[in-house]
């Protein structure tokens, strides 16, 4: 280990003794300076109206009937954004006086016996919703989609696969391209990510989270900390396509350091643990997003975010360049002087930013919702790009949008 590696240990031995002396000059929470921080604690209420189409059920409800366990997986915001629209202040009952559409439909809650979403029926499915709602109601025409809005929290949004290179094959939905996505993806210059789409956190169990809270003088005796895959033996077992490689270099270089507490086994403390970790990794897996983004923000452990070009949810209200350590990919094996060469003061204003109340609301979908949770953000995104542009409307027979257009196998009912 190099000097400046072992001199790290020794005052990272103390850092929880710091922290303490620190705390008491210091606030423990430190609100956003400027736009940013405005932006995070707007109120959407009075700014937009929402209309949401009532689809026959088995868009939505009875699908989830069969399948409860989409209530609980990190694709779950579409469910949880239905419930909260159908009892929210920003919706309206009269299409006439709405800025936007939204259309429910549950596209991931096709799940493997393992928990794993299928994406294959979702492109019949939000056809087969469309064709409904183009039909039935004159608003979808006006526009093609323009104003309407439509939750797509797949792996590479609505490009519907798991795998990239054939996500990137198929391309957004062709029916989808004028409407605005709030999805997980982001990532720039990606064919999967639309201009004017809506970055957002994946769904993380809020009660579950909250219940395993630890006192917040708890020490944080871990330096780095991460559990999950490190190969996908499966599917890519040299390691060098998952997550492009990425994860392989943090376990190959990183295993035996005494600083990095990795793993592949998920213990039954992790959340407990992320409390006690001053820096947890986040890096790219399949796509460049993971549950592991909102579980260090909400625990308060500094997220290190290994994803080239990612765009992170709620870009214009969350400082992530503040809260947060980006670390190139081809940079992995450098990960242990790039951490320890953060001076111990701008570690600790990340944590005050990371204690601040508002950070954590903005990256949970809770049940009820309280004011600046990922809800209200959505909302606030969405109230961003009012009012539309003239343009947005066609005119009397005019269209743009190709409906034959995409895979065949997307051609078929649903």
């Amino acid at each position: 280990m190099s000097k400046c590696l072992w001199l790290w240990g020794l005052l990272f031995i103390a850092l929880g003794f710091a922290w303490s002396i620190t705390a008491e000059r210091n606030p423990r929470t430190e609100r956003i300076s400027g736009s940013a921080g405005d932006v995070l604690e707007d109120d959407p209420v009075g700014r937009l109206k929402v209309y949401v189409y009532e689809l026959p059920s088995k868009y939505n409800k009875k699908i989830l009937q069969k399948d409860p366990r989409c209530l609980s997986h990190m694709f779950a915001a579409e469910i949880f954004m239905h419930r909260f629209l159908l009892s929210s202040p920003v919706r309206t009952l009269n299409p006439e006086e709405a800025d936007w559409f939204y259309t429910p439909i549950y596209a991931t809650c096709d799940l493997t016996p393992t928990g794993l979403p299928l994406p294959f029926k979702s492109p019949r499915m939000v056809r087969s919703a469309i064709q409904l709602i183009s039909s039935s109601w004159p608003y979808w025409n006006r526009t093609e989609g323009a104003d309407h809005f439509f939750v797509v929290p797949h792996d590479f949004g609505a490009c519907f696969h798991y795998q990239e290179e054939k996500a990137t094959e198929r391309g957004i939905l062709p029916i989808l391209r004028r409407a605005t996505l709030v999805q997980t993806f982001g990532q720039r210059n990606h064919v999967c990510l639309n201009e004017g789409s809506i970055t957002i956190p994946p769904y993380a169990p809020p009660q579950k989270m909250q219940a395993r809270q630890i006192p917040p003088d708890t020490p944080r005796s871990i330096f780095v900390y991460f559990r999950g895959l490190f190969y996908d033996v499966n599917n890519d077992p040299e390691g060098g396509y998952y997550a492009r490689g990425a994860r392989a270099a943090v376990w190959e270089n990183f295993k035996s350091n005494p600083l990095f507490d990795i793993s592949t086994e998920h213990p039954t403390t992790y959340y407990e643990d992320m409390q006690r970790a001053i820096f947890c990794l986040c890096p790219l897996g399949w796509a460049p997003w993971s549950p592991r983004l909102v579980e260090a923000v909400v625990f308060g452990c500094i997220p290190v975010i290994i994803a080239d070009d990612i765009v992170l949810p709620f870009a214009d209200a969350i400082p992530w360049e503040e809260i947060g350590v980006f670390v190139a990919e081809e940079d992995v094996p450098k990960l242990d002087k790039i951490l320890t060469s953060i001076p111990p003061h701008v570690i600790l204003r990340k944590q005050r930013l990371l204690a601040n109340p508002s950070m954590k609301r903005a990256m949970l979908f809770p049940q009820p919702t309280p004011p600046g949770d990922a809800f209200h953000q959505i909302l606030n995104g969405l109230a961003r790009k009012l009012p539309h542009p003239k343009s947005v409307y066609l005119k009397p027979g005019e269209k743009i949008l190709n409906w034959t257009a995409g895979p065949i196998t997307d051609l078929k009912p649903w």
